[in-house]
This record gives structure tokens, C-alpha cells and sequence, in this order.
């Protein structure tokens, strides 16, 4: 298989084409001035070591220096990309987390969001043949890992999200419920699970009716809420905490009930989060003992790269460049390839 790995550098080839109109226009821009000053063929036998045909050799060594440039530049690879596959029995996955700023609340230490990204952590390492996904969601929802079972890149992710993430304040459930379900493999029917991880502080309409539609689907949605009920403040980045417009302290405040319904709606589990136990050992042994499905993994290989041989043929044709001179001299005038035989 061969590819081009940054082919966005091919568009560079285009330099070739207009060097060599500009080259000709200069070309025949010389003829005419030449043409004004007296006779052409006086004029050769008066500048007998002038040569226009080197000129245009000069002109291709260049252009195919430029060539050989740009192809390292898009890094030609070659190689065969599936190395091996195999099948195993597991399930798929779609981690649902909250990143609104009610996250930052700090009733969980060292606050709701970190709590929960270390949980997400060691649930990773807890899996074997199943895939995962991750959707980060607050007034908005985008899709941070794609459904994988490469587990490291997983955890890689995971550190990566803080509320910022998502621009969007607010939290809106029913669009990450959506675009989870958008996520799943395509012809996966069988244990298939969302897992959403929030406050429950839904500023948006819509959860319940997502819930419905990931039923009729056979999705199992589990629900966990992380805060208290009693509520906390918000301390933003900035160590300030979030106040509203009236200059009053924001406190956030772990909202059960639409959590539960999520659940209950499509035969999930919903747990309240402590401290010391997330819930998602309970969940994903919940996971675990439904059907399982065939699952196809697949492992890929290197692919060798290729632009270091185009380097070393660009400096060759610069080289070579460098070594044709426009003007004939007694070392080359022995080797002159455009010289017409008699």
C-alpha cells in the first residue's frame, strides 16, 4: 500500500509548471532584445560560447530538484497497513462526562471533574476485549475519542479535558445522548451501553425523549451523579468562584431525579457517587453480563518511509544544477548532448 503521508505539500508541484512559463516568457523576452541589437545569426557567431539550450537543462534540473523537494515533503510511505485481525466477544462502550463548570465544584476531592476522570482512568485498565468511546458534553457535545480499543490512547485523551473544552456553557444531555448513539460501530446491535457522568444539572429539554430513542435502540444508558445534594460552590481556574450577575455565589447541586428517569427508561443503573466509590465497577459488571458481540480488532503496521531517498535525489539534480553552465567551455564542448551530428 503507498500513501502520501502529509499530501497537503503536493499542492507545492505546482511551482513547477508556472517556473517554466516564466522561464520561457524570459526566453523569448531575450530573443526580442537580441533581435533589436542586429541579426541572429550574426549574433551567435559574434557569442559563439553562448549556449540557450544549457539554459533550459539548467531549468529542468531545477524543476526536478523542486520535484524531488516536495515529494519528501509529503513523506511517500509504503507498506502493508493491516497486519493481523482478530476476533473477540466484548462490548461497546460511549463514556458520557460533563465538563460544565459546575464540575469544578470541589465537594469531591479535588473536584467532581478530576474525581471523575481518575475513575474513567481505572476503568480503562479494567477492560479486555471491549471498545470505548468518550463524549465530552456542557451546552454543546463532540466526541473526544472515537469508539476504540486502544487503551492508551484512551487514557491520553482522558488527561486532555478540563471544562474548557467545550466553549458552550450550560448542559445539555440530550444532544451527548444523540451523538453517542451516532457513535457506535456501524452493524454492532448487542451490548451496547452510555455511561454519563454528570451533576445532573440539565439546563436543556430533550434528555428523557434522547433516553427513549437509545431504548428503542436496545442501549442501555447507566447513569452516575457526582456532587451533593447539599451543594457547593464553583472555583473557577482563576482560584475565583463563579458568582451569577447580581455578584451572588453560584452554588451547584447534584440534581437526582433526571439522572434516575435516564436510567430507568432504558433499564440502566444509576448510582450516586461518593468519594471513595464512583459506581463504575457495579455499571460495567452490569455491562459485562449482557450478550456479548463479535468484535473485530485489528492491528496496524508502520509504514516505511520513503522521503529520504527523494532528499538525497534532490541535492544530486541541485548538484547537477550547479555544475551545467549556459556558457560552452573547453571542458564541456566534448560533451555536449545537443550537439547535432553532421
Amino acid at each position: 500500500m503507498f500513501r502520501f503521508a502529509q499530501s497537503e505539500y503536493l499542492l507545492l508541484l505546482l511551482i513547477i509548471p508556472l517556473l517554466i512559463i516564466i522561464y520561457a516568457l524570459w526566453a523569448i523576452h531575450k530573443r526580442k532584445l537580441l533581435a533589436r541589437i542586429g541579426n541572429a545569426n550574426l549574433i551567435s557567431q559574434l557569442m559563439p560560447d553562448v549556449s540557450s539550450k544549457r539554459g533550459w537543462l539548467k531549468i529542468a534540473f531545477i524543476c526536478l530538484t523542486i520535484f524531488c523537494i516536495v515529494i519528501a515533503l509529503a513523506r511517500p510511505q509504503t507498506g502493508s497497513k493491516v497486519k493481523k485481525e482478530e476476533t473477540g466477544r466484548g462490548s461497546e462502550v460511549m463514556l458520557l462526562l460533563d465538563v460544565s463548570n459546575s464540575m469544578l465544584a470541589q465537594d469531591f476531592t479535588p473536584n467532581r471533574l478530576e474525581r471523575a476522570k481518575l475513575a474513567i482512568s481505572q476503568l480503562v485498565d479494567r477492560l479486555k476485549n471491549d471498545r470505548i468511546g468518550l463524549v465530552v458534553f456542557a451546552g454543546d457535545a463532540f466526541v473526544q475519542l472515537p469508539i476504540t480499543s486502544d487503551y492508551v490512547s484512551a487514557k491520553i485523551f482522558l488527561k486532555s479535558i478540563n471544562t474548557g473544552i467545550v466553549p458552550t456553557q450550560g448542559t445539555n444531555m440530550a444532544k451527548a445522548i444523540n451523538l453517542a448513539l451516532g457513535s457506535f460501530t456501524e452493524g454492532s446491535k448487542k451490548s451496547r451501553a452510555i455511561i454519563i457522568i454528570s451533576d445532573g444539572e440539565d439546563h436543556e429539554e430533550g434528555a428523557l425523549m434522547a433516553a427513549e430513542e437509545a431504548a428503542s435502540r436496545g442501549v442501555r444508558i447507566h447513569t452516575i451523579g457526582i456532587g451533593s445534594v447539599k451543594g457547593a460552590p464553583i472555583m473557577m481556574p482563576d482560584k475565583n468562584y463563579l458568582k451569577d450577575k447580581d455578584e451572588n455565589m453560584v452554588i451547584t447541586r447534584l440534581n437526582e431525579e433526571i439522572l434516575k428517569s435516564i436510567a430507568q427508561t432504558t433499564n440502566g443503573i444509576y448510582h450516586a457517587a461518593t468519594n471513595a466509590d464512583l459506581g463504575l465497577t457495579k455499571i460495567i459488571e452490569n455491562i459485562h453480563n449482557m450478550e456479548k458481540q463479535e468484535l473485530t480488532k485489528i492491528n496496524y503496521d508502520e509504514y516505511s518511509e520513503w522521503f529520504m531517498y527523494f532528499i538525497v535525489l534532490a541535492m544530486a539534480f541541485l548538484i547537477g544544477e550547479m555544475l551545467i553552465l549556459e556558457r560552452k567551455n573547453k571542458w564541456t564542448n566534448s560533451i555536449d548532448i545537443f550537439r547535432r551530428k553532421k
